[in-house]
């Protein structure tokens, strides 16, 4: 495979695990989420959808310039760092589950944490093997760091 068609395999992924999360967020959004006490920072939430796209895009784009370098001497490296950017994808679509799903922003916080690191981890693997991929990585890290106070504040607000 070529770095173009690993990009876009990447890309497709980290878009469908957007959608499948959406699927759990759009009905709590439309009723649970509006009855809930928010702090006075929430961004408002038509902004979500369209950040969350940047984001998985360009995780995407930053995970296929990594896999790419798999046949490089560095091949123990890449795999490493694909491990870490497989979870830190599958933590990001458990988010949405417990915290829309299951209604449960405590446990969703607790979760959040371990989705940061597993973002800041992934960084640093990507990093020392593509600077652009890990550059990528960091709108990611700041976007899930303010979701994770956001978090907090919700839960905070509403316990």
């Amino acid at each position: 495979m070529n770095r173009y068609t690993r990009i876009l395999v990447l890309t497709a992924t980290c878009l469908a695990i957007g959608y499948f999360s959406s699927l759990v967020t759009r009905p709590a959004v439309e009723s649970w989420y509006p009855l809930i006490e928010k702090p006075s920072f929430n961004p408002p939430n038509w902004i979500f959808a369209p950040v969350w796209t940047i984001l998985y895009v360009m995780m995407g784009i930053a995970g296929g310039l990594v896999w790419h370098e798999i046949d490089s001497p560095r091949k123990e490296e890449v795999k490493k760092g694909m491990l870490f950017f497989a979870i830190q994808l599958a933590l990001n679509a458990l988010w949405s589950y417990l915290f829309f799903g299951l209604k449960n922003p405590l446990l969703a916080l607790f979760e959040i944490v371990l989705l940061w690191l597993m973002i800041y981890e992934t960084y640093v693997k990507f990093v020392k093997i593509n600077r652009f991929s890990g550059y990528l990585f960091i709108p990611y890290l700041l976007w899930v760091g303010f979701a994770m106070v956001l978090n907090a504040s919700i839960w905070w607000l509403n316990q």
